[in-house]
C-alpha cells in the first residue's frame, strides 16, 4: 500500500477501542469536527447529508399521517417553563440561560430550548376551540442545547443536537395512544428500512420517563460493543401538559374538555447509531438507502487504453443516473486505483464498480461490494438492474449481521450475580424479573453502570396501553422481592 494510501487509513480497532475508533471514522470519513467550544461539532456536508436523507424519509411519513411543520423561538421565558413543574425539575440542571441581550439586562431570563414543550403548548391551547380542531398534530425540525457534563461524543452526546420534535393534542385517551403508537412504528421504520438497524420496542420504567409523561416508549438499538442506545422516543403525556397551559375545548355537547397531549422525537443520536452498528476497521460503512453516493464508478486504464476506458465508463454514469442512482464517477488522474479504492472505502460508499480494458472488451462491469469486498461481474447490458440487485444485497448484509448481533445478545438472568455476571462477561441485554423499585436498578448500576433501558409492552391498544407483561419469575432478580414486571438491563450511550 503506497504512503498516500495509508494516510487514509484507520488507526484505532473497533473491537479494542471503539471509543477513539468511532471519533477517527467521523472525522477520517469527513462527517463532523470538534468547535472551538466543549461539547459541541461542527456537520460537515457528508455528515449533514446523512441527516437529510433521515430527514426526508420521517418527514414525509408524518405529513402522510396528518402532521404539518411549525417553528418556534429557540428562547422560552422562564415563566413558561415554570408553568410544568416536572419540565423545571427535569431539564433545570441542564439548561442554559439568556440574562442580557446586547448591552441591556433582560427582565426575564430566557432558557435556550431543551424541548419545547413550554414554548408550544400555549400557543396550541390558542388554536385549539373545538373538538373540531382537533387532533392538532404539529412537529418541527430544529435544534436543542442541554448543557450536559459529559465527554463530547459526535452525534451520541454533545450540548447542542439536531432533532425533530412533534406535539399533539386529542380529544381522548384512545386518541393520543394512537398518536404515540404510530410515531414509534415511523421510528422504528426509519432504523430498520433506512439505516439498516433492527431495535427492540417498549417503554421505559416510570422513574426514567420524560419529565411530565404518562408513560414514555422508546426504540433501542444494540451497538456492536453490547451498548444499548435509546433510538427514538414517543410520550403519552396525559393531560398535565393541557392543565397546564390550559389545552381546552368544546366537546359536541359544548361542554369543556381538557385535551390530551404527546410527544415524539428522534435526534442526530440516530447517527451514531449508524455509524457505530456498520462501520468497521476501513473506516465508514453505509447502507444504500442513506448513503449520499451509492455507487462509484472508479476507471482503470494504461495510457493506451484510456480514451476507451473512459469514454465506457462515462456512459455507464449516465445510465445510472438517468436510472436513479447516485453515482460518482472518479476518473481523478492524479490518484491511482488504490488510492481511491481506500478513500470510497473509507467514506462508506456501498458498491464500487471497476471498469478496466478487459471490463471493455468483454462489456462487462466488476462490482465490489463495500462490508466484505465480495466481487461479482455483471453484463453491461443489464447493469441497472444488476446494480439495484447488488445495492439490496448489501443493504441485507448490514441489517442481517446487526439483527444477528442483537438476537445473540438477549440473554436472562434470575440474580444480581448472574445479572451482573452477564452483562460484565457478554454486554447486551438481560432480561429479569422486576418489583418496580427503582432502588433494584440503582444496585446494579453501582456496581457495574447498566441501567434499565427498556420494558416490553403488553398490549399496544386500549386501556391496557402500556402495560408490562408479567414475568416468567415471579421473584426481583435483584432484591428477591415479588415481582410482577420485565426489565431489560444495559449499558449504554
Amino acid at each position: 500500500m503506497s504512503d498516500e494510501s495509508q494516510e487514509l487509513g484507520i488507526t484505532e480497532s473497533k473491537s479494542h477501542k471503539p471509543g477513539e475508533w468511532y471519533a477517527e471514522v467521523v472525522q477520517k470519513a469527513g462527517l463532523a469536527d470538534y468547535a472551538p467550544m466543549g461539547g459541541f461539532i461542527v456537520t460537515k456536508p457528508r455528515g449533514y447529508a446523512l441527516w437529510e436523507r433521515i430527514q426526508d424519509a420521517l418527514d414525509d411519513w408524518f405529513k402522510a399521517t396528518g402532521v404539518d411543520n411549525v417553528y418556534f423561538p429557540m428562547f422560552i421565558p422562564e415563566s413558561y417553563l415554570e408553568r410544568e413543574k416536572d419540565i423545571v425539575e427535569g431539564f433545570d440542571p441542564e439548561v442554559a440561560w439568556v440574562t442580557q441581550g446586547g448591552h441591556d439586562e433582560l427582565e426575564e431570563r430566557l432558557a435556550v430550548r431543551p424541548t419545547s414543550e413550554s414554548i408550544i403548548a400555549p400557543f396550541m391551547a390558542e388554536w385549539t376551540r373545538s373538538h373540531r380542531d382537533l387532533p392538532l398534530r404539529l412537529n418541527q425540525w430544529c435544534s436543542v442545547v442541554r448543557w450536559e457534563a459529559t465527554e463530547t461524543k459526535p452525534f451520541f452526546r454533545t450540548k447542542e443536537f439536531m432533532w425533530q420534535e412533534g406535539h399533539t393534542a386529542h380529544a381522548t385517551d384512545e386518541g393520543a395512544w394512537e398518536e404515540v403508537w404510530t410515531r414509534l412504528d415511523q421510528y422504528e421504520r426509519v432504523y430498520e428500512e433506512v439505516l439498516a438497524v433492527p431495535v427492540l420496542r417498549g417503554k421505559k420504567p416510570d422513574h426514567d420517563k420524560f419529565p411530565g409523561a404518562d408513560t414514555t416508549t422508546t426504540v433501542e438499538a444494540l451497538m456492536p460493543d453490547g451498548k444499548s442506545v435509546q433510538g427514538a422516543t414517543s410520550h403519552n403525556l396525559g393531560q398535565s401538559f393541557a392543565e397546564a397551559f390550559d389545552i381546552t375545548f368544546a366537546d359536541e355537547d359544548e361542554a369543556e374538555q381538557t385535551a390530551h397531549t404527546t410527544s415524539w422525537g428522534l435526534s442526530w443520536r440516530a447517527l451514531g447509531a449508524l455509524i457505530m452498528t456498520h462501520s468497521d476497521d476501513q473506516g465508514l460503512v453505509l447502507p444504500p438507502t442513506i448513503a449520499p453516493t451509492q455507487v462509484v464508478v472508479v476507471p482503470i486504464w494504461q495510457e493506451e487504453t484510456r480514451d476507451d476506458v473512459l469514454e465506457y465508463a462515462n456512459a455507464l454514469t449516465a445510465e445510472l443516473e438517468e436510472a436513479g442512482v447516485r453515482v460518482d464517477l472518479d476518473d481523478r488522474d492524479e490518484r491511482n486505483p488504490g488510492f481511491k479504492f481506500n478513500e470510497h472505502e473509507l467514506n462508506g460508499v456501498p458498491l464500487r464498480l471497476e471498469i478496466g480494458p478487459h471490463e471493455v472488451e468483454d462489456e462487462q462491469v466488476t462490482l465490489v461490494h463495500r462490508p466484505d469486498n465480495e466481487n461479482a461481474v455483471a453484463d453491461r447490458e443489464d447493469i441497472a438492474a444488476a446494480v439495484d440487485d447488488h445495492l439490496e444485497t448489501v443493504f441485507e448484509k448490514l441489517y442481517d449481521a446487526a439483527e444477528e448481533n442483537l438476537t445473540e445478545n438477549v440473554r436472562e438472568a434470575y440474580t444480581p450475580e448472574e445479572i451482573l455476571g452477564t452483562i460484565g462477561k457478554h454486554g447486551g441485554y438481560v432480561k429479569t424479573s422486576w418489583c418496580g423499585d427503582p432502588a433494584c436498578e440503582e444496585a446494579i448500576k453501582e456496581k457495574i453502570a447498566a441501567e434499565i433501558v427498556m420494558q416490553p409492552l403488553d398490549d399496544e391498544g386500549g386501556s391496557s396501553a402500556g402495560a408490562v407483561p408479567e414475568p416468567d419469575h415471579d421473584d426481583c432478580g435483584v432484591c428477591g422481592e415479588p415481582a410482577d414486571e420485565i426489565a431489560y438491563f444495559a449499558k449504554s450511550y
